[in-house]
């Protein structure tokens, strides 16, 4: 049986698309980040200032990271199988999964990688078919 899957993917959110012989699946996947990392705390212009208040920024950095190598390992598990993969999507993270992939020897598998602004889901099911009949 052949497995086919596109994948459009940012930082917060993948839309995994499996294309077999018996069908389609469509899997949603939230990375639970925010869009930018933000300093919590006071301002030390709106109140009292203790460096105990606000985390530094190579530990945000840390937790950061950690949060996507989560995010990227749950992608992996779903198209780890897949015979041929397309990725797309509007910024790094299709870079950064095209990297995680061919570390794990799977870049051969990788068919395509496009750069594409914000899709529904439907949109992206669509394209994802589209490409493959062809």
């Amino acid at each position: 049986m052949s497995k086919r899957v596109g994948l459009w993917i940012d930082r917060r959110k993948a839309v995994v698309v499996v294309v077999t012989d018996e069908g389609e699946e469509v899997v949603q996947i939230m990375s639970g980040l925010e869009k930018q990392l933000r300093r919590s705390g006071d301002s030390p212009l709106e109140g009292p200032y203790e460096p105990l208040q606000v985390p530094a920024d190579d530990s945000r950095e840390r937790a950061y990271t950690g949060h996507l190598n989560i995010y990227y390992d749950e992608i992996f598990s779903k198209i780890r199988d897949a015979e041929a993969i397309l990725i797309f999507g509007p910024g790094e993270a299709k870079g950064e999964l095209k990297e995680r992939l061919e570390s794990n020897n799977l870049g051969g598998r990788i068919i395509g990688i496009e750069t594409v602004d914000k899709m529904t889901d439907h949109q992206i099911a669509a394209k994802v078919r589209e490409y493959f009949q062809k």
